[in-house]
């Protein structure tokens, strides 16, 4: 059994939720298509919004219909569009990217897809592990190319950069603790076989 989901109504390719499926196999992350999204507040009076450029994700069906999912994000690719502050941000007076050059999340077990659902999993820093639970909501399939079809996912999620020993000297008054998360993940579809 594939996995099934949702219809999107404005578009002509896409399948009926009776339709929609997921090939069981290893669905490749299409990166021009995909973004790791972050927003902290400064001086609680405005946000700051950032990415990270270099990140990698596993999204594996199985014939159950079920999904793996694990990702690691590369902390050296963090990026403000503020040079001078990025590069504070990832020494160690924060990331300490050198010590610390990956965050990686592993979902704690397999995860069907639907419109809207939860993948609780674990987040790694460091030695740091907490446990994370994203919102998910899936945007459904569609043929990109001919013969070519993607899948489409948003995730949130908010964490504490303390809990992960980020910062810890600095006031939640000077750089907010709260650190929302924002997915956005496209995957091209296995070829049959």
């Amino acid at each position: 059994m594939w996995l099934t989901g949702p219809r999107s109504t404005y578009s002509r390719g896409m399948t009926t939720p009776e339709q929609t499926t997921l090939r069981p196999g290893t669905w490749a992350l299409d990166t021009a298509h995909s973004s790791v999204n972050f927003t902290v507040r400064h001086l609680g009076i405005s946000k700051v919004r950032g990415r990270f450029n270099k990140f990698d994700a596993e999204f594996v069906v199985d014939e159950s219909g079920y999904a793996l999912i694990s990702a690691t994000v590369y902390v050296e690719s963090f990026d403000t569009g503020n040079e001078q502050r990025d590069g504070h941000v990832r020494s160690a007076d924060l990331l300490h990217a050198e010590k610390n050059p990956t965050l990686s999340f592993k979902a704690l077990e397999p995860i069907r897809a639907a419109e809207d659902f939860e993948v609780v999993g674990e987040l790694t820093f460091g030695e740091i592990t907490k446990p994370i639970t994203l919102a998910v909501e899936w945007g459904g399939v569609q043929e990109f190319r001919p013969g070519e079809r993607h899948t489409g996912f948003t995730a949130t999620a908010t964490l504490l950069r303390t809990d992960f020993g980020v910062g810890t000297a600095l006031p939640s008054s000077f750089l907010s603790d709260k650190i929302a998360i924002e997915l956005d993940i496209q995957l091209i579809e296995p070829t049959a076989g």
